[in-house]
């Protein structure tokens, strides 16, 4: 059950004087994070349509209220749907550790890789644990609930994080396929071929193959899987065999590739129906959620609830645990996003909302305000193409950009927070 973090702050506004967004959106520097990535062989043996990244965060700070309810600095009690303030994230501070996977290719081979990078530099948490770190660090990684295995994690000067990217690649060949940065990166050890850890293959989900069938039970243990998450226990030593201080001190950095993206080319079913309701011809379908039929029970569509939530009729006091079996729908608009506009970071306390992207292309972004218990909080970023569509959850924040020359145009639906 999402559970309200009370360590982030919430920043009172005067009423009558809104917040300034142009200065220092956390929209912009999150997206700048994006921006400055470094993976570990040339640009031209990725998919950067593919890419999807993590940054864990450790504290989060949002507006109050406007009007006269800027007082009211609870987050449950701040009841007001037509108070959007309420929702802004002002600021963010993100912890040491960072993740990116999508597609890599090496000649005629597509494979998908994992990154795994940790802050250097004497402000992160484990060099000030063990009073500095050497050359390497140790990463040791469980994949899945799998036994943890410890990588050796090189200190990156470019980007002055300790890293290691693997590749599902048998390594067999690889050196030559390489450039002269990727080379280097195999040398260092900042890239490693590790198909045990981050298997899959191109074809796994190709159209032809799928019909008819539950994509949840098609390659589950794909590192890129379509509809299934992704989570990774994580845990960072200052000696690189796993041993002397560590990040956390005890347990694991809880790491999931969450974000519930449907369209088509990821969805629970597909087939085709020959004279679809009494009509004529053939349609091709896509199941992207469902709780009915053979999906009854998946809770695709349900929302939590905790005792400060505001159900699908306006009311609280609801037991810890609660649920509404669908999803709740209370207004339905239309949006374009001009070149360079981007949807503010802002959390939801209560609902669940739906962006379709019908037109142009975004970067979306779907964190956690609140703690989900399934993953460490943290913003997760990856692309929005046309025909897809992001489903975000109470408890979650979000924001989207346009980061083309060109519109995109949005169909949103779903609850006002």
């Amino acid at each position: 059950m999402p559970k309200i973090v009370h360590g982030d702050a919430v920043f009172r506004v005067d009423p009558g004087k809104p917040p300034d967004y142009a200065t220092d959106n956390p929209l912009l520097k999150l997206l700048g994070l994006v921006e400055r990535s470094r993976l570990a062989a040339e640009r031209e043996h990725y998919d950067s349509l593919s890419l999807q990244y993590l940054y864990p965060h450790r504290w989060l700070e949002l507006y109050g209220p406007s009007g006269g309810d800027a007082d009211q600095l609870d987050p449950e009690r701040q009841d007001v749907k037509t108070d959007f303030q309420k929702q802004n994230v002002r600021d963010f501070r993100l912890a040491d550790t960072r993740a990116v996977r999508g597609w890599a290719t090496a000649g005629d081979r597509r494979v998908p890789f994992l990154q795994l990078a940790y802050r250097g530099g004497p402000d992160s948490a484990l060099w000030r644990a063990a009073g500095g770190l050497g050359d390497t660090v140790g990463c040791t990684v469980s994949v899945r609930g799998d036994a943890p295995v410890t990588l050796r994690a090189p200190y990156d000067e470019e980007s002055d994080f300790y890293t290691v990217e693997l590749w599902g690649h048998d390594g067999n060949g690889l050196r030559e396929l390489l450039g002269e940065r990727g080379r280097a990166a195999l040398d260092l050890g900042l890239l490693q071929p590790r198909p045990d850890l981050v298997p899959g293959d191109a074809g796994d989900f190709a159209r032809d193959v799928l019909t008819g069938r539950d994509l949840r039970e098609v390659s589950p243990r794909h590192a890129l899987h379509p509809v299934l998450p992704l989570h990774l226990d994580v845990r960072w030593t200052a000696d690189a065999g796993g041993g002397g201080a560590a990040d956390p001190a005890q347990g694991t950095v809880r790491l999931g590739f969450e974000m519930r993206v449907r369209g088509w080319d990821a969805y629970l079913s597909v087939g085709t129906s020959p004279t679809p309701h009494g009509g004529v011809g053939f349609l091709e379908y896509r199941t992207l959620f469902s709780d009915y039929g053979r999906w009854a029970g998946s809770g695709d569509l349900t929302r939590a609830l905790e005792p400060y939530n505001l159900d699908a009729f306006g009311a609280k006091g609801h037991r810890s645990g609660d649920g509404e079996p669908f999803l709740a729908v209370n207004y339905m608009d239309l949006h374009v996003l001009d070149p360079a506009c981007g949807i503010g970071l802002h959390r939801h306390r209560d609902n669940q909302e739906v962006f379709l992207m019908l037109e142009g292309d975004g970067l979306m972004v779907i964190g956690d305000w609140a703690d989900s218990g399934t993953r460490t909080r943290s913003f997760e970023i990856r692309r929005l193409p046309a025909g897809h569509l992001a489903l975000l959850k109470g408890g979650n924040l979000h924001g989207l950009l346009n980061p083309t020359d060109q519109r995109a145009s949005l169909f949103m639906f779903g609850g006002y927070d």
